[in-house]
């Protein structure tokens, strides 16, 4: 009878200790795309989950997968559930959907706003000519734990600074607005690195911060954006923590409630036999280790 207890208490820990730490990516899928010859989405999709499994992802912010994309990702991905709506209204156009592991989490509360000055609306983003553009987020819950917290997912317009701007202003307030003080995560492909003016807007703002100054040693080696390896540009950083060449477009943001362990780039490839190495998706997904710190 003691060393079951013992072996019971010990399993109890294992699993607190588990759900202390967890596992957040951000990754730009690349939609569908008939122009990606080569690279096509029927051919990369297995590697695209096989990555996120190998790598552990226990929860992760997605952009741009159309609604069967997102199908083909549930049915690669049977241990992840998703939310996410559509940028042009009910599973219309791209998605910034949140995945998560379903046997370690639940969903409490959902969501989803524009980037645009209507944000209850499918709406463009303020001057930018392209798109309507999303910001999905859900409320999770640790099963092991109790402990929920906020998950934000978002891809900002890639022409407008004032728009991109705007976005940031937006996130910030809406995450006040659902979030309040409680845990919360920022995830995207905010189309700048940290050195812009969107990207401080949040860095600086006091709620959130960037995960890749939490780190003594983040691994960047590349751009986030590949463009199919046409863009994979060394990074030359300076004390570990500055970046002088070489963007980052893909962010992780964190509220003071934990804290990054680890932050990498995922430069994975596959080969389909021709001995040509590919890229899953148009941009690097970017993962951080983390931990609970409040």
């Amino acid at each position: 009878m003691k060393q079951f207890i013992i072996g019971a208490l010990l399993f109890a820990s294992s699993l607190l200790v588990n759900a202390q730490t967890f596992n957040v990516a951000t990754y730009n899928l690349r939609n569908d795309n008939p122009s990606d010859v080569g690279n096509m989405w029927v051919d990369r999709k297995a590697y695209v989950a096989k990555l996120i499994v190998y790598h552990d992802f226990d929860f992760f912010g997605t952009q741009e997968a159309l609604p069967s994309q997102l199908e083909d990702m549930v049915t690669l991905l049977p241990a992840y559930e998703y939310y996410g709506e559509g940028r042009d209204g009910h599973n219309q156009g791209e998605h910034s959907a949140i995945f998560y592991k379903k046997d370690k989490y639940r969903v409490l509360e959902k969501g989803d706003f524009w980037l645009s000055a209507t944000p209850d609306v499918p709406s463009k983003s303020w001057d930018a000519p392209c798109c309507n553009r999303i910001c999905t987020w859900v409320k999770l819950e640790e099963k092991a734990s109790g402990k929920s917290f906020y998950v934000f997912s978002a891809h900002y317009d890639y022409e407008k600074d004032f728009a991109r701007n705007e976005s940031s202003k937006l996130v910030l307030s809406k995450l006040k607005e659902i979030a309040g003080d409680a845990p919360a995560i920022f995830v995207g492909d905010l189309n700048g690195d940290m050195r812009t003016s969107w990207c401080r807007i949040i860095h600086e703002s006091g709620i959130l911060r960037d995960t890749y100054y939490d780190v003594k040693a983040p691994y960047a080696n590349n751009s986030s954006y590949n463009a199919w390896g046409k863009k994979v540009d060394k990074l030359d950083q300076l004390d570990n923590n500055i970046i002088s060449s070489g963007d980052i477009l893909d962010h992780i943001y964190f509220t003071k409630h934990f804290k990054a362990e680890t932050w990498g780039m995922l430069t994975d490839t596959y080969s389909l036999g021709d001995n040509v190495a590919k890229f899953p998706s148009d941009h690097f997904p970017v993962v951080v280790k983390a931990r609970w710190v409040e």
